[in-house]
């Protein structure tokens, strides 16, 4: 058994079990991968992956536990490097950040700026999709923090640390019938809704809300974007329901936006990384300027 054989079982459930993809990821030719994983199965004396002819479709409950250790394994030498870099003080280096279109657009912008004035060598990666596979690219070592409003505390593998409180908002363009009187959920239920896609963004949240009152909920289109969402409604198509953060005063004024605090339970976006993560300094002062921009945006 060595580490390179360990990196293979890494890497192969990266690239979904393709022989030929881990194969060119390890720099190796197929036959190669082949041979060393033949060696390991054949050491440890029981097959680690479930197999269809040649193709690898799965691992077998041996091969799942194996993994948690190779998972292990290979987080300590991730952290032995990182440790190793803030006693040496080097200013290389990479932060990767998961996170949605939202946060991305509304919360990262001045931690960002800050972090970069700090930290001139060392490069941001950011990657935004579903909360899902946010947490997922977090387990496979692919991003050092997932920032989301979803998900996160259903893991009890992160460190998960509240960042902002908000809030939705209902947005529609002027002289619309719900940009005047009393605004509840009955009369948004008669409407035709433009809100988020399932998974982001509290969408859960605003179903619960009109499930909790037998009320139809109508959602004729469904966005992970903030700003896709209030195109539509500009287009006349209905009214949308968004984060309160997304709303922009210098750009948003066609749009009229009406407060839901009392009709949909607010929502806190968080952050999170794994618990055996070795958090570097950079990646420490990143987190506090987010946790200073969120607080500075909540009291505004």
């Amino acid at each position: 058994m060595n580490l390179n054989q360990l990196e293979l079982l890494r890497t192969l459930q990266e690239t979904d079990f393709n022989l030929s993809k881990a194969a060119e990821k390890m720099h190796v030719v197929q036959s190669a991968v082949s041979r060393q994983l033949q060696l390991f199965e054949t050491e440890l004396g029981s097959p680690l992956f479930i197999r269809q002819g040649k193709k690898l479709t799965g691992l077998t409950p041996l091969g799942d536990k194996i993994m948690e250790e190779v998972d292990l394994i290979n987080q300590a030498k991730k952290n032995i490097q990182l440790i190793a870099d803030d006693f040496l003080d080097t200013s290389s280096g990479t932060l990767r950040i998961a996170t949605t279109h939202t946060q991305a657009k509304y919360l990262l912008p001045e931690p960002i700026a800050k972090f970069r004035r700090k930290y001139p060598d060392i490069k941001i990666y950011m990657v935004q999709s579903s909360p899902d596979t946010l947490i997922n690219l977090l387990h496979r070592h692919q991003a050092d923090i997932a920032i989301c409003t979803e998900k996160l505390d259903e893991d009890e593998k992160l460190v998960v640390r509240p960042c902002y409180h908000w809030h939705h908002i209902a947005v529609m363009p002027p002289g619309h019938p719900l940009a005047e009187g009393e605004i509840s959920l009955q009369r948004l239920s008669a409407q035709p809704i433009l809100t988020y896609t399932p998974g982001f963004t509290g969408r859960t949240t605003i179903e619960k809300a009109f499930h909790n009152l037998h009320l139809p909920l109508d959602i004729t289109l469904a966005a992970a974007d903030s700003d896709v969402i209030k195109t539509y409604v500009r287009l006349g198509m209905g009214v949308g329901i968004i984060a309160g953060t997304s709303y922009e005063v210098s750009k948003d004024s066609d749009l009229i936006a009406r407060d839901l605090t009392r009709l949909i339970p607010g929502s806190t976006t968080k952050i999170a990384y794994l618990k055996q993560l070795y958090v570097p300094n950079y990646c420490r002062y990143f987190i506090d300027e987010l946790l200073a921009e969120a607080a500075r945006k909540t009291s505004e």
